[in-house]
């Protein structure tokens, strides 16, 4: 860990964003794990020997943790530790070498079936708790308009976390047509590399409710222009999605929560596991099924190529029928 005594709290604060603070709070809880395993065997977690390292490595990898899982152990240990042999954990050859290693006694395994049903999940936000949008709790509206933004944009939820209600920032269409969300000035995202017209998310109005009364009901569009209209009078900051109930609630949170009582509504239990972050492959696997191109798939997500999604995100699922979302 790089030594920041006698650099002023400003300079230390600005070095510290340097990490977005999901990162921070990862790398925290995995580094807050290790110290107690330290503890328990008597070493000191910042500046034990790499042996030591290695050997905590190796528990992990013998509780069939992934590989994906163990090089975020080892970048939260880098991130605290001493370096040792004059280079950082994560760069010492010792611990690439495990990390190559793990990766073949217990090589990846993507998950082709989705973690839950986009055909269940979406009946379930046309009706109560979350309709009528215009009137039911800001809870709901607002864990509503996080789940459709969300599939319909196919970003991470820190990009989502990124959108701002600046005028510069937000652009509803005419007749709310369409929106346009930019995240906020300075917004570097997780994968640094991408450009910024691929930040910037597009949506389209679904047929308005005198067209398809059903299919309105799942408009992002129209969610967001509620949304936003509701928490004008309270919000503090410019920051697209604003906490209820005055706590702060994770965003990840909101999209889970979403899920779980979209699923509840129509008599179903929640499967178990699901993430937030699984929207990004649910709503780009059922994309590709209703025949949207891979390229625009992988320019909304901000894959740079289409082997990202072969590989991690592409679940094996069915078009939605039309008579589900009736």
């Amino acid at each position: 860990m790089v030594d920041l005594s006698g650099l002023p709290q400003a300079v230390i604060e600005t070095i510290t964003q340097s990490r977005a603070p999901s990162t921070r709070q990862t790398y925290a809880l995995r580094w807050g794990l290790f110290v107690d395993w330290c503890a328990s065997r008597g070493e000191d977690p910042q500046r034990c020997p790499i042996a030591v390292v290695l050997f905590f490595l190796q528990e992990k990898l013998e509780r069939r943790l992934s590989p994906s899982t163990l090089k975020v152990y080892v970048a939260a240990i880098a991130a605290y530790h001493d370096a040792v042999d004059g280079a950082s954990i994560g760069k010492h050859q010792l611990v690439v070498r495990f990390l190559r290693g793990a990766r073949r006694v217990n090589p990846p395994r993507p998950h082709l079936i989705p973690s839950w049903d986009l055909s269940v999940a979406l009946p379930g936000l046309r009706g109560p708790p979350f309709e009528p949008l215009v009137s039911v709790e800001l809870k709901f509206l607002s864990l509503k308009t996080a789940l459709l933004t969300a599939l319909a944009s196919i970003k991470r939820i820190g990009d989502l976390q990124a959108f701002s209600v600046n005028e510069a920032c937000l652009e509803f269409g005419p007749a709310d047509s369409h929106v346009i969300l930019r995240p906020r000035p300075g917004y570097v995202p997780k994968v640094p590399t991408t450009p910024f017209r691929d930040q910037v998310v597009n949506l389209q109005a679904l047929p308005p409710e005198e067209a398809d009364p059903a299919l309105a009901l799942l408009c992002p569009v129209r969610a967001l222009r509620i949304y936003v209209d509701r928490t004008r009078s309270f919000r503090r900051s410019e920051q697209l999605f604003v906490c209820f109930g005055g706590c702060l609630q994770r965003l990840a949170h909101w999209v889970v929560d979403a899920i779980s009582l979209a699923y509840e509504s129509q008599g179903e239990p929640c499967p178990l596991g699901v993430r937030a972050h699984s929207t990004r492959s649910v709503a780009s696997s059922y994309a590709l099924a209703h025949g949207a191109s891979l390229a625009d798939i992988c320019r909304a997500a901000g894959w740079a190529t289409p082997n990202t999604f072969a590989r991690f995100f592409n679940l094996l699922v069915k078009p939605v029928s039309s008579r589900v979302l009736r």
